[in-house]
């Protein structure tokens, strides 16, 4: 930002109080100051997203809040010195208005994502984001392909439809527009790491597991300049098999983040064990003190950003806390992590995968439900340890998956009595309380499917505004405003669809009084 200082139009304390009765004349703007404009309303925007992620306190939403309205002055002006200035070079002109469209794209977008309760800050500061018009500029952007920034318009385009319209909502983004780009873009690009990427991440969004496996190993094995574009398909192709069961595969791909990934190794090693912990080795084999040497290991690494903790190292470290306070067993760890990242929504298109992910859930509540009953059965244990002070929280977490596999394997009865009995748990669960505002969502996403949108959207805001404190609270209010707003859209529209054949029933039913009751009259609509 002091780069772009130095080379923006200085004014003194009388011009600027001039612009407030004066039209100011951007002709006399440098090429080199009307592009220094641009780019430190950029920087004002990136800025302004780093003190949201920094803090979730109220001065930070405030300092957040200034800073993206001096951001939101700075791209108005910009716009108006794109529609204002006379311009003698097209080409320079065509690359100001790439980026002026991404970046009023991107504040559009950005801003529509964020939950409810910063929306109403940045309502009350005087704007707020459309996402429909975020999305236009930005494909604007795209289109003119001479434009510098076109680049970063279509990768934010397909970051947004292939990745966080999964992890930060309900809805899948616009998969059909995403092939016909990237069908294009590796046409003219067929080694491009990017496209390559994002058509691996098309084909698991999909459901094609198998596919995206074979998109990601090619990308990353096309560039070695690079490591952290490693790391990133490393972390895909995790997933991908987990998502299939492959524990082996899985292993593999972890076991590279964690030698040699930075970015959180926190996160690694305990999804490195909990990987480990899915083949049941027995405790006193080798991976069975690797699991171990694993998860007293990984709260060391926890990073503060700013002073604060990263949300899913604080879940993990809880994690690890509780494998040792437990005996060192865990519920599944890697079905809640693929649940706590909106993977089982992406597994649900592939009914195979998914039925295999609920027969081990299913498997594993047996065992539950057996080991409980034998050692209430143990005369010689104490009766306060027949049931472990864990019970509460375990059978919480296998009612959740149970029912989360059931709403995408289509059996809406069953699901609800699954989720409405994680509820029934809410006095007696010791520390997973995040599991009941998640279930509540659940039953949401389950009344939309029955098609009672009305209840969908009363649960919903019963999650939002009833629970609080709870481990990965950003995270779910995310998806929340972003089902609450696609659920009120349907919603006024099917009710203007209403109001509008309303009105035309009643004109059509107009009561014509004539000469005579005999005469007959004919009405055109």
């Amino acid at each position: 930002m002091s780069v772009c200082s130095k080379h923006r139009k200085h004014t003194s304390i009388t011009q600027n109080l001039g612009k407030m009765v004066k039209r100011i004349n951007y002709d006399t703007y440098t090429i080199e100051e009307v592009h220094a404009e641009l780019c430190y309303a950029e920087s004002l925007l990136l800025k302004s997203m780093l003190t949201f992620v920094e803090d979730e306190t109220l001065v930070s939403f405030v300092k957040a809040g200034l800073k993206i309205r001096t951001c939101y002055l700075s791209y108005k002006e910009c716009l108006t010195i794109l529609n204002s200035r006379k311009w003698e070079n097209e080409v320079l002109k065509m690359h100001f208005e790439s980026g002026v469209r991404m970046g009023i794209g991107l504040f559009n977008l950005i801003i529509s994502l964020l939950p409810a309760r910063i929306i109403k800050l940045l309502e009350f500061i005087g704007f707020s984001g459309d996402k429909e018009y975020g999305l236009a500029e930005l494909k604007a952007g795209y289109s003119e392909r001479r434009g510098l920034r076109y680049i970063l318009c279509v990768m934010t385009l397909l970051a947004y439809n292939l990745i966080l319209s999964f992890v930060l909502s309900h809805v899948d983004g616009d998969l059909d527009w995403c092939e016909r780009v990237l069908d294009e873009e590796l046409r003219l690009y067929p080694n491009g790491v990017w496209f390559l990427f994002f058509k691996g991440r098309l084909e698991l969004t999909r459901g094609n597991i198998e596919n995206c496996v074979d998109w990601y190993t090619k990308a990353w094995q096309m560039q070695d300049i690079w490591p952290q574009f490693h790391h990133l398909c490393y972390w895909e192709l995790m997933w991908a098999h987990c998502s299939m069961q492959q524990w082996d595969k899985a292993v593999v791909y972890v076991t590279k983040l964690t030698e040699h990934s930075n970015w959180s190794p926190t996160m690694y090693m305990y999804q490195k064990a909990a990987i480990l912990i899915m083949q049941k080795p027995s405790s006193w084999s080798e991976e069975g003190q690797l699991i171990d040497s694993l998860m007293m290991q990984a709260p060391d690494f926890k990073q503060r950003i700013a002073g604060k903790s990263l949300p899913m190292e604080k879940f993990v470290v809880k994690k690890t806390e509780r494998y040792f306070a437990q005996k060192k067993k865990l519920v599944l760890p890697v079905f809640e992590l693929l649940y706590v990242w909106n993977f089982l929504r992406i597994i649900g298109k592939r009914p195979d995968l998914m039925m295999n992910i609920f027969k081990v859930v299913e498997e594993e509540e047996r065992a539950f439900h057996t080991s409980v009953l034998l050692s209430t059965n143990d005369t010689f244990a104490p009766c306060s340890r027949r049931k472990d002070e864990f019970y509460s929280d375990n059978l919480a977490l296998l009612l959740l998956l149970k029912g989360a596999c059931l709403r995408q394997l289509k059996h809406p009865l069953q699901a609800e009595e699954c989720l409405r009995g994680v509820l029934q748990l809410e006095k007696s669960v010791k520390e997973d309380t995040y599991l009941f505002p998640y279930a509540t969502v659940e039953l949401a996403l389950l009344a939309q499917d029955q098609g009672n949108i009305q209840l969908a959207i009363s649960l919903l805001e019963h999650a939002k505004k009833n629970y609080t404190g709870y481990l990965l609270e950003s995270r779910l209010h995310f998806r929340i405003h972003a089902h609450l707003m696609m659920l009120t859209k349907k919603t006024n529209g099917a009710n203007a669809t209403k109001q509008s054949q309303a009105d035309i029933t009643a004109n059509k039913s107009v009561i014509v009084e004539g000469p005579s009751a005999n005469d007959s009259i004919e009405i055109k609509s």
